[in-house]
């Protein structure tokens, strides 16, 4: 993959990508975690975002060597924690076996800049908060999480996060029904995307594609990144993503 440059000039390569993906993540969960009203806690090393015991604590891994005291404080905010603790490590560098937590790894992917072709569903910008609840909904079944279950509105979503600099929502419609939504996050000239998902009585139509070259739409002229599961893989490849590196991820159980 040859080199290009974001909008602050800088040379983007496949050897970056772990770095703007600690960045852009830490960019996303700081949003959601600011507009749910959740503390953040930032240090050199790692970002937290402490939340409530459905919303549980988010930490984002930003340097591949932590140093004693922040992993101290990463091991105690973990054991405190009053609902589920994900930690997002994309330098796969930092053991935390100690804490008893089950642990994979998924492909960081690279975009570089290039024009996108049109969505072929009816993709909008999420404006409206009874919008961004439709995709609330879609996202909370489409990737099972049974801890936003009951459901409450705006919990996963709150209102302010598309109030968010660089944050978007998006939602796809198949025939008017809405089928997909997902997210995009632009911070320090880099985009990436989460929580891109289609409804179940919806899959296999295109769905994912449609959201994501929405998202991208706007995005085309800027370097691309997020972090895949294995279904989500071909299809990111398909839309010019390249694996960079894995990503190791940690959870409780």
């Amino acid at each position: 993959m040859t080199m290009e440059s974001t909008s602050t000039g800088r040379p983007t390569s496949v050897a970056e990508a772990p770095t703007l993906q600690a960045r852009n993540s830490a960019a996303f969960w700081t949003a959601t975690g600011r507009s749910r009203g959740h503390e953040v806690i930032r240090h050199r090393g790692f970002v937290a975002v402490d939340g409530d015991e459905r919303a549980g604590l988010r930490i984002l891994i930003q340097e591949p060597d932590l140093d004693p005291g922040e992993a101290a404080e990463l091991s105690e905010l973990t054991r405190r924690a009053a609902g589920p603790v994900t930690v997002e490590d994309p330098f796969s560098s930092t053991d935390l076996s100690h804490l008893g937590m089950r642990t994979w790894q998924m492909p960081i992917m690279l975009r570089l800049p290039g024009p996108v072709a049109g969505p072929a569903l009816d993709v909008t910008r999420v404006q409206r908060p009874e919008d961004l609840q439709v995709a609330e909904r879609v996202v909370i079944e489409g990737f099972g999480l049974d801890g936003f279950e009951p459901y409450r509105p705006g919990e996963l979503f709150p209102t302010a996060l598309i109030e968010q600099p660089g944050v978007d929502v998006f939602l796809a419609s198949v025939d008017g029904a809405v089928a997909g939504a997902g997210v995009s996050v632009l911070a320090d000239g880099v985009a990436s995307h989460y929580w891109i998902a289609t409804s179940s009585a919806f899959r296999s139509r295109g769905v994912g594609r449609a959201v994501m070259l929405g998202a991208l739409a706007h995005l085309a002229d800027l370097p691309a990144t997020l972090t895949a599961s294995k279904l989500g893989r071909p299809l990111y490849e398909s839309l010019g993503y390249e694996v960079a590196a894995p990503s190791t991820w940690w959870a409780s159980s």
